[in-house]
């Protein structure tokens, strides 16, 4: 029997109802050719040690500026649905930070800021993994692949949607069967010190902020003060820009 991704996450325990939040997640990868990030991640959930269907996220505070997560045992999915949820029905005066901690895994993080954009909110979200780089000079692994994603809304169309990782190749794709571990190193050639000190900043910062108990997330939310995408796009004549579909 060919079962759905969602009957696929149920049978691990999960509620139907954050089944289909992982489902509409790993579907959503796969439509954009994020593989990585796709329904190769059901099999790979069910390896996950500490798997706990029936945890729940928790929001700790709860300001104009600034809110904190703890995930309480959650899949980092999980809890980045319901803060993006709640960015949603509440968002910022102007400005709020986000801080996530107990966070992982999080999926491709432009889905959760695409969501964002799409409602007229800026959004810059970047999180932490467990370490899958060596430094460029070599050596054990030192930090995460360390994807950092931005939205940004626009009143002519969709939004512009970056998101990368610092790696040649993420671990998704390795569990995907599209790269080996030996992809696993900071994208760049022999510029790679430059996406590794980026990717070491980031790191540095959600930890800095989440703590180093667990891996966290730090996502940005604000207003938009302006529109620059229309014009960006018609400077770029017509070119394929980040986060655009169907390409």
């Amino acid at each position: 029997m060919n079962l759905t991704a969602q009957a696929r996450i149920e049978a691990l325990g999960f509620a139907p109802a954050d089944a289909a939040i992982l489902a509409a997640h790993f579907e959503d990868a796969e439509r954009q050719g994020r593989k990585g990030h796709g329904l190769a991640r059901i099999d790979w959930l069910a390896t996950l040690p500490d798997l706990d269907p029936a945890a729940r996220p928790e929001r700790t505070v709860a300001e104009d500026g600034y809110e904190r997560w703890d995930g309480r045992g959650a899949l980092g999915y999980l809890t980045m649905e319901q803060i993006v949820r709640a960015q949603l029905e509440s968002p910022p005066v102007r400005t709020r930070v986000v801080v996530a901690s107990d966070c992982f895994p999080t999926g491709h993080l432009g889905y959760w800021t695409r969501r964002l954009a799409d409602a007229g909110l800026a959004a810059v979200l970047t999180c932490t993994s467990p370490p899958r780089l060596p430094h460029p000079d070599g050596g054990e692994p030192q930090i995460g692949t360390t994807p950092l994603s931005i939205a940004i809304p626009s009143s002519d169309g969709p939004p512009i949607v970056s998101d990368v990782s610092m790696a040649k190749a993420t671990y998704g794709d390795v569990l995907a069967g599209r790269a080996t571990e030996a992809d696993l190193v900071p994208f760049g050639g022999t510029q790679a010190h430059k996406a590794f000190a980026l990717g070491l900043g980031l790191e540095l910062l959600v930890e800095a902020l989440a703590g180093t108990d667990s891996y966290g997330a730090v996502l940005l939310v604000a207003r938009p003060e302006a529109d620059p995408v229309p014009e960006r796009r018609r400077r770029a004549s017509g070119a394929r820009l980040p986060g655009d579909r169907g390409a």
